[in-house]
């Protein structure tokens, strides 16, 4: 009966040890497959579905956008938020209330959240970094208590509605900085503060989220190198580089810059030791192929950073079809159903 005993606790044991080490082998529970961030900026999503407009699945069921976007990968949310916006249509809305619904929406089907501030009743980008109307004859001392107020006025509203987004990013492609022309980047000790009253806020909502700081073209090395040298030399507070990748805009095909991307990406990481991320990446609908190469591509290149630094890749407003917003590099067809660009998230 001992022997029997001793046998079958041999045999328990090597079986518990068999299971732990099978589990451990899983793919899906390795940290870069749950990880990654696979994700849409659906701004004006809520606008679509107020004037009408309705997305089906390849089947011709109409669905829930979002559901759409989840059936194809995308596993995360982004989200502009305005100070005081117009009702525009296409340049309005995304307020704070706004901000707060579609989040909320998007947390309950499982998506992660990213925040995205522009500092601006409107677009904020490389061209254009206006102040609010409501800020326009503040002080810099005023600008810096408005660039905290704000921030932690929305993130608390979102704590308050049970969402915590997972990443803040503050300020909108910066290159040149942010509420100009306080903030301007020839000024970059102002500019150092701003961010760093909008990382405090957020930090002081939940020193979880991370901060990113987002500059365009992620091809340019020269361009990051001189932006985030500058942050670095004035004390800058951030957690991740931020870069939108348009091959569109810079008028060239993928395939001649998407190495330098990979290159930028990975000096990026072991440059500054931060964590990195294509924010903004986008392709011209009617090029379905290419853009699904392309996509594939910058996945790929985001994945390759060492040690795990790559954090993830989103399309910038996959659902804004062009008869409704005018937009060329948007993902979704004219039969209101998605691109098959947008496959390139299912792996």
């Amino acid at each position: 009966m001992k022997k029997t005993r001793t046998l079958l606790s041999l045999v328990l044991l090597l079986s518990l040890i068999f299971s732990s080490c099978s589990k451990a082998q899983t793919p899906e529970t390795t940290p870069m497959a749950v990880a990654f961030a696979k994700g849409a900026d659906v701004g004006w999503l809520s606008q679509m579905e107020a004037t009408g407009y309705k997305f089906y699945d390849t089947d011709g069921t109409q669905k829930d956008c979002l559901q759409l976007l989840k059936d194809r990968g995308i596993n995360t949310i982004r989200l502009r938020v305005w100070v005081n916006p117009s009702n525009d249509k296409a340049s309005g809305h995304c307020s704070k209330a706004e901000t707060v619904a579609m989040a909320l929406r998007a947390k309950n089907m499982g998506m992660r959240i990213m925040i995205d501030f522009h500092y601006s009743d409107s677009w904020a980008d490389p061209g254009k970094q206006t102040k609010p109307a409501a800020w326009t004859n503040h002080t810099f001392s005023e600008l810096l208590n408005d660039v905290y107020n704000h921030t932690f006025d929305v993130l608390s509203a979102l704590k308050s509605a049970g969402v915590t987004p997972e990443w803040v990013q503050i300020g909108n492609e910066i290159p040149g900085g942010m509420l100009w022309p306080e903030g301007s980047s020839s000024n970059f000790s102002q500019l150092a503060q701003l961010l760093n009253k909008g990382y405090e806020a957020t930090k002081a909502i939940n020193s979880d989220i991370k901060v990113i700081v987002h500059i365009d073209q992620g091809n340019d090395n020269s361009k990051f190198r001189w932006f985030f040298d500058n942050a670095k030399a004035n004390n800058v507070k951030y957690d991740v580089i931020g870069m939108s990748y348009y091959p569109y805009w810079i008028k060239s095909d993928y395939t001649a810059t998407i190495a330098d991307l990979g290159n930028n990406l990975k000096d990026m990481a072991s440059r500054y030791g931060k964590e990195v991320m294509v924010v903004e990446v986008g392709g011209d609908y009617t090029l379905v192929q290419n853009t699904k190469d392309m996509l594939v591509a910058v996945i790929n290149a985001v994945k390759a950073v060492p040690n795990n630094k790559g954090l993830g890749v989103i399309y910038w407003e996959p659902e804004g079809e062009k008869s409704w917003s005018g937009y060329q590099l948007n993902a979704w067809q004219s039969d209101g159903k998605p691109s098959p660009a947008l496959d390139a998230f299912k792996n």
